[in-house]
């Protein structure tokens, strides 16, 4: 019975994220058309239309699982989904703006299973190709939606990418060295990830016209599944398969201070102890599959898969009316058990 249950779960999650995808399509195609050249065609490029060329190649898109939290947030709250439509294209768009960017500062040559943009176009268009759209993320909203809730959407929209910016910061200089703690990896991720899920489910609430608890209530149970869901990329910028994220597990080859590993450094094991040595020799030098072995070891596996279970929690815990959020919470289910 509880197989069953899963599987029409998931087979529910699967269902959401291609109706919202089909939804919010056509909107993110004209926004993208909109761009003089190369940006439009980088931005069809990135979003899997086509190839490098502009000739219609589709590829695995992202998973669109932020504009589907704040179309189903809008649901929950009373709304139709095609009224939280401008809000959930913004939000997807805001996303990719960020990957396109954190690609060139992880050096990551490869997204969704092919080469980055700034590996075809250099890092200068990436980055520029990330600045319009998030421009056009701001122009969908005023476009798309009624006066003041666009101006409530935009301030709460670019509230969440200053706060994702503070993130990144924090994570970036985690990677110059020095003591990291749980704590204070878990404050890093709130805002390169919570912020922004966050605020997309804070704004399905916002084009619902909800009241002002609601809103809070929606941003909460947004932000503690984005904390959730940066744990369980941790794992699997350990130990998940390449050909199912479509790129490299590579965060113990850099060095990076992924949850896993702060848990683990933390844990005074010998186990520990060895891992610290291996951070402080060149990246060139480290042994990954030992690494991950070490990590394991001490813990770093099983104590991030707790934490994440435990705001997959919290995340449920903030919602006031389960039944209505239904698909938030099926939603949240995937979040913890997926596996790119």
């Amino acid at each position: 019975m509880v197989e069953s249950t899963s599987a029409a779960t998931s087979h529910r999650a699967t269902e959401i994220l291609a109706s919202v995808r089909a939804m919010c399509d056509p909107v993110l195609r004209e926004a993208v058309s909109s761009l003089p050249e190369p940006l439009c065609r980088m931005g069809g490029y990135h979003l899997g239309w086509w190839d490098a060329e502009g000739t219609a190649t589709p590829q695995p898109g992202g998973k669109a699982l932020r504009p589907a939290l704040t179309v189903c947030a809008a649901v929950a709250c009373g709304a139709t989904p095609r009224a939280a439509l401008a809000a959930a294209a913004a939000v997807e768009l805001v996303h990719n703006f960020t990957l396109l960017h954190d690609d060139v500062m992880d050096a990551d040559r490869l997204r969704r299973g092919r080469p980055a943009v700034w590996t075809v176009w250099g890092i200068p268009d990436a980055m520029l190709l990330g600045d319009a759209l998030h421009a056009l993320a701001g122009r969908i909203l005023v476009t798309g939606l009624p006066g003041r809730t666009a101006t409530a959407a935009v301030a709460r929209l670019e509230s969440a990418v200053i706060e994702m910016c503070h993130g990144q910061h924090k994570d970036c200089r985690f990677r110059s060295g020095g003591h990291v703690d749980v704590e204070e990896y878990a404050r890093m991720a709130m805002g390169k990830t919570g912020a922004l899920m966050g605020c997309a489910c804070a704004l399905g609430a916002v084009c619902a016209q909800a009241d002002l608890a609601t809103v809070a209530a929606m941003d909460t149970f947004g932000r503690e599944l984005g904390m959730a869901f940066q744990f369980v990329d941790d794992l699997i910028g350990i130990w998940g398969d390449p050909q199912v994220t479509g790129k490299p597990t590579s965060d113990l080859a850099r060095h990076t201070m992924s949850l896993p590993v702060v848990s683990a450094l933390g844990s005074g094991t010998a186990a520990a102890a060895e891992l610290a040595t291996m951070y402080g020799r060149a990246p060139e030098s480290m042994d990954v599959a030992r690494a991950a072995a070490l990590v394991e070891s001490a813990g770093g596996r099983q104590n991030t898969q707790q934490l994440a279970d435990n705001r997959v929690r919290a995340a449920i815990a903030a919602l006031a009316d389960r039944a209505a959020a239904a698909d938030l919470m099926v939603l949240a289910g995937l979040v913890s058990h997926r596996n790119h």
